[in-house]
This record gives C-alpha cells, structure tokens and sequence, in this order.
C-alpha cells in the first residue's frame, strides 16, 4: 500500500504535506505534487497536512481516481523531489472547490 496525491492538487499544489514526509518521496510538477509509490513508507504523516484533501491511501482510491496510481508512478519517475514548503500559486484558493481538473495536469 501507498498514498497518492489525486484530483484536488491540480492547480493548487499545496506544500504542506512535503515538510512531514520522512522519506522525501514527494516530487513536484508544474502544477501538482506526487508521491512515489515506491518510496512511500505508509507513515500517513501527510495525508492530514493536505488542505485540500488531495492525498490518500491506494486502499482509499475512489473509483474515479484509480488513475492516479499510475500518475503518481510516472512522474514521480520524471520530476525532481520537493522536501520544504514553497508559497502555494497565488489562485490556489480559486481551485479548491473545483471539480475535474485533470484536463488541467501540467507534464
């Protein structure tokens, strides 16, 4: 089992979550964290850091998020690790409530 960073991340990207993760497994895209999977220890110290509830456990994945295993696997492979808390983008805020962001996910 691992967490995941889904859905609600994309465009707000909050780095709350990054400072508590023992392992650095968190990485940073343009717009988005991820987590890799394969680093991921299961502490669960991130998920309640997360204010917009964007990081689960795999055994949590609702059924319209199952593709975010293999997201979080791919780019995770792809972009650098993020390990200290940076300002979050200045609309974050506005992209909270939004739904269905994917079309919005940055490589």
């Amino acid at each position: 089992m691992t967490f995941l960073v889904t859905e609600p991340c994309i465009k707000c990207k909050y780095t709350d979550c990054v400072e508590v993760c023992p392992v650095d497994c968190f990485h940073e895209g343009p717009n988005m964290l991820v987590i890799d999977p394969e680093e991921c220890i299961d502490c669960a110290m991130c998920e309640t850091e997360c204010p917009v509830e964007a990081i689960v456990s795999e055994d949590d994945l609702a059924e319209d998020q199952h593709d975010f295993l293999e997201i979080n696997e791919r780019y995770s492979a792809k972009w650098p690790v993020i390990t200290s808390i940076k300002p979050a983008p200045e609309d974050a805020k506005d992209w909270e409530t939004v739904k269905n962001k994917r079309d919005y996910l940055e490589e």
